[in-house]
């Protein structure tokens, strides 16, 4: 057995050599002496103070701890990540969403990533003083996701229809209308039509409003009668915009200070869900067949007031675009400490590196009236012609052949593998995102 340092002691401690060699070698060893490690980081951590009381010095310890131990889960996932995605998968058989996935490695594979206890303490904190358990998520997804293999299967079973989407279609297909919180989809005709209704909050997004948006997104697929979609933001109660439609002010700051925005259940859900769903259409049948197991519909999206953030990324998987004159679009993700998703992978593809520098780096706010907005805008009315314009476009896109050309448009705009790396990097840059001052000592 391993003897171990004491991270108590002054110094640096690194992770011990040997068990760095049974990270690489056979699966039995390495996940023993993974959970032997972690249990005793875990074990050190118990008896210092919570987070947010520690000493510099405590800091220093855990932080140095933590870090050991994280070394080991690296060399792990880069020896071992198609193989725990087999067993977790049974061999690929069992299409488990992101926090199925996270939850079944958890019991699995001891120490790889956090336990639903951990996560739930966690919970209880603001941002400032948790523990960071979710970097070790980041990492694992990372991996994952880089994995041809496994990552493919990964996005592939997230692109499959929600259990709460399959128990609400029949209710949703008799009526042609749901009201899902923040979130009210509706068919007229062969439009479903998605109102954003975050009326006091300008539409920003939290694990309850991302959850209800791939709900309706699946609804609004597998709908039958539904032939367009149409996403727009429903008329606010907010004191500085009283009466009038916004679109979305991207991602809830006040949330994410509290510590309730969670790196699986909605930032890494988010664009690996809904976003990628309204891009790619759903899987829904059977991937060996050789008939297309996919269902895609084309969507408009219309933007009142502003879309940012969150609300800008949609905008960048939407098939046709329009805006009201007066609106504007905007990636704060700098300014707020964050990674705009897939946000700079296809705003550099579709408006070039440099406009894609000024907005998420800069912060610049692209108004619909500028130049540049044609490049991500496809109509601008004045807000009074707006309604019509949109009916206008929802009948213009519904040809026949629409389908198969925007699937081969996307195959050939954003691969899949591509998308996938991108994720990749963006599920561990996020997770250090969201723990930042901790994470730069580590």
């Amino acid at each position: 057995m391993t003897t171990r340092q004491d991270p108590t002691a002054a110094g640096h401690p690194q992770a011990p050599e040997e068990d760095l060699r049974a990270m690489r070698g056979d699966l039995a060893t390495a996940r023993a002496a993974l959970a032997d490690a972690a249990a005793h980081t875990e074990d050190l951590l118990a008896i210092l103070p919570v987070p947010a009381e520690r000493t510099t010095g405590q800091r220093t310890v855990a932080a140095e701890a933590i870090d050991v131990t994280r070394t080991l889960r690296e060399m792990f996932l880069r020896t071992h990540i198609d193989a725990v995605h087999d067993e977790l998968t049974a061999g690929r058989t069992r299409h488990l969403r992101l926090a199925e996935l996270a939850e079944a490695a958890a019991h699995a594979f001891p120490g790889l990533v956090p336990t639903a206890a951990q996560l739930d303490e966690e919970r209880t904190r603001t941002q400032a003083g948790k523990e960071g358990h979710e970097i070790d998520q980041g990492l694992f997804f990372s991996h994952l996701l880089r994995s041809p293999v496994a990552g493919t299967h990964l996005l592939e079973s997230m692109l499959r229809p929600t259990r709460r989407a399959l128990d609400l279609l029949d209710q949703y297909v008799a009526t042609g209308r749901i009201d899902l919180g923040p979130v009210q989809l509706e068919r007229t005709g062969a439009v479903a039509r998605l109102t954003m209704t975050g009326h006091d909050r300008l539409n920003t997004e939290d694990s309850r409003q991302v959850d209800a948006m791939e709900t309706a997104v699946d609804l609004a697929m597998l709908d039958p009668e539904v032939e367009v979609c149409l996403l727009r933001g429903g008329e606010t109660t907010h004191p500085r915009h009283r009466g009038r439609r916004i679109f979305s002010a991207g991602l809830d700051l006040e949330a994410l200070a509290g510590g309730g925005i969670s790196l699986v259940d909605f930032l890494l859900r988010r664009e690996l869900g809904y976003l990628h769903k309204i891009q790619r259409g759903l899987i829904t049948g059977d991937s060996t067949s050789w008939r297309p197991a996919r269902v895609e519909k084309p969507w408009v999206a219309a933007v009142d007031g502003f879309a940012i953030g969150g609300g800008m990324q949609v905008l960048l998987v939407s098939d046709h675009v329009l805006a009201a004159t007066d609106s504007y679009l905007g990636l704060p993700a700098a300014k707020e400490g964050a990674v705009p998703g897939g946000a700079n992978f296809r705003l550099s593809a579709i408006g070039g590196p440099r406009l894609s520098r000024q907005v998420v780096l800069g912060g610049r706010r692209v108004h619909a009236g500028e130049p540049e907005a044609a490049l991500l805008i496809d109509e601008v009315h004045e807000p009074d012609e707006l309604d019509l314009a949109i009916e206008r476009s929802l009948d213009r896109i519904r040809g026949q052949a629409v389908v198969a050309n925007r699937r081969m448009i996307d195959i050939a705009g954003e691969p899949m593998d591509a998308f996938r790396l991108c994720m990749a990097e963006f599920a561990l840059q996020q997770a250090l995102r969201l723990y930042a001052e901790m994470s730069s000592t580590r």
